[in-house]
C-alpha cells in the first residue's frame, strides 16, 4: 500500500484571504501565489467575478508542514469543529513553564484577532493547553 507523502487542510470559511493571513501569521507561513502568476491579486483578475476571492492557500515557506487552504463556502459555522489544529508552542514544557509560553502565544493571537475560549489546566493525564478561536471562530488548541 502507498504512503501518502502531503496533507492538505481544508478550511471552509466566508473570507478566504482573511483567515488565510490570519493563519500565515499564527504558523509563519507564506501565501504563495497559485502556479503561473506573479501574485494572488493577478490570480485574482484572471477569475470571472463570481470566483474572485473564493480561496487563498498559505504553506510552510520550508516544505515540511502542511499547505493550508481556505474556500469561501456561503453557510456560517453553526456547530463546532470536528477536526481543529492544536498550535505545538508548549512542547517539552511543564507547569508554569508551559502556562507562561502558551499565555504569551494567547496574547499575541488576540492580538491578531483571535478569541480566547478557556484554560484547560493539567490532570494526570494532559498538559494544559488553551481552547482558542480563530477570526472566524474556527477552535484550535494552543498545545
Amino acid at each position: 500500500m502507498p504512503t501518502v507523502k502531503k496533507v492538505q487542510i481544508t478550511f471552509d470559511c466566508a473570507e478566504p484571504e482573511r483567515v488565510a493571513r490570519f493563519w500565515c501569521e499564527v504558523l509563519g507561513y507564506v501565501p504563495p501565489p497559485p502556479e503561473g502568476f506573479g501574485s494572488w491579486d493577478a490570480y485574482g483578475r484572471s477569475l470571472p467575478p463570481e470566483r474572485q476571492g473564493a480561496g487563498f492557500v498559505c504553506g510552510d515557506p520550508s516544505g515540511v508542514g502542511p499547505r493550508l487552504y481556505f474556500q469561501r463556502v456561503p453557510e456560517g459555522k453553526v456547530v463546532k469543529n470536528r477536526v481543529h489544529l492544536d498550535v505545538r508552542v508548549g512542547t517539552g514544557l511543564a507547569g508554569a513553564e508551559r502556562l507562561a509560553a502558551l499565555e504569551a502565544e494567547c496574547e499575541r493571537l488576540v492580538a491578531l484577532g483571535a478569541t480566547r475560549d478557556r484554560v484547560l489546566l493539567a490532570d494526570e493525564y494532559d498538559e494544559s493547553c488553551i481552547l482558542m478561536r480563530d477570526i472566524e471562530g474556527n477552535e484550535f488548541c494552543l498545545d
